[in-house]
């Protein structure tokens, strides 16, 4: 732990390389599943495996690393904690400590010099550039409390694992081309839609509520990333554990909690009172908003 909270900021050679593996191996195993189903090599049962893989990595991502730990918008019954940050960590982003310390980082600097994937620096950097040139975590100053918690830094230490249970499912379940539609295949589309939710999301789309930020509301970004789509909700209200605010915007995530949270698997679920949201709609008489945060 202690080697956590004191080690040099600026990423080393050797991680920056590790980085550029995990984003160029899926990227060739894409060409190569194309190539599978160019020679019709591929069956249903492959795409059945990619997108129930992608589901549960995705949950993992955006339930667990994001809503759950990243901004506490609900406290979880330990089991179902445990499963929710394994998912993510198989989802190849890195340890789930460091996922939420950067993202802590970008909600308390939203579109300026020190966000983590500014787009001030274009739109390159913000969906992946950022991890190349950017900082590590800093726990001292964002997330500091993610260290105490004795399952986070479990499951952080050991996010490789959970990469490679999440690839040998796959091989065991449909060979080759199970390794490559399910594992690697699913790790490039979940892992680019996520990327997106900073890119796209801080660039195209509308405003629903009035920010300091350029965080807007893509309605696709939303269906392929489990509701993380409506950004623009997502940073005027950044503790609610729902995105989706209206009928039409479809949050997969907020449906999963709010059915855990009605067998009692999770509690404490942070909801916005419709007076809140009737106070920050964008174009009307608004008081200013404040800076989000990820509290």
């Amino acid at each position: 732990m202690e080697y956590l909270e004191n080690r040099s900021l600026e990423k080393p050679l050797h991680q920056k390389a590790a980085i550029l593996i995990s984003v160029v191996v899926p990227l060739i195993a894409v060409f190569v599943a194309i190539w599978t189903l160019w020679n019709q090599w591929v069956g249903w049962k492959d795409v059945t495996i990619l997108a129930v893989g992608y589901v549960l990595t995705a949950l993992g991502i955006t339930v667990g690393f994001h809503r759950m730990l990243t901004h506490r918008s609900f406290d979880a019954h330990p089991a179902v904690k445990f499963i929710f940050l394994a998912l993510g960590s198989a989802a190849l982003q890195g340890p789930v400590h460091e996922w939420a310390s950067v993202h802590i980082k970008h909600h308390s600097h939203t579109d300026e010099e020190d966000d983590p994937h500014s787009p001030l620096h274009g739109f390159i950097h913000s969906h992946l550039g950022w991890m190349f040139t950017g900082q590590n975590a800093d726990f001292q100053t964002y997330g500091k409390w993610l260290l105490k918690d004795e399952m986070v830094m479990f499951v952080g230490r050991t996010w490789y694992i959970w990469v490679l249970i999440g690839l040998v499912i796959p091989y065991l379940l449909a060979g080759w081309t199970g390794l490559i539609w399910g594992g690697l295949v699913r790790i490039f589309l979940l892992n680019h839609v996520t990327w997106s939710v900073n890119s796209v999301c801080h660039t195209f789309g509308s405003k629903m509520f009035v920010s300091e930020d350029e965080s807007r509301n893509n309605w696709i970004v939303g269906l392929l990333a489990m509701g993380e789509g409506w950004h623009n909700n997502h940073h005027a209200f950044p503790r609610s554990a729902f995105h989706g605010m209206r009928w039409y915007q479809f949050d997969c995530s907020s449906y999963i909690i709010w059915t855990l949270e009605k067998v009692g698997l999770v509690w404490n679920v942070q909801r916005v009172p419709e007076e809140r949201k009737l106070a920050r709609l964008a174009g009307t008489a608004a008081v200013p908003a404040p800076v989000a945060s990820a509290e």
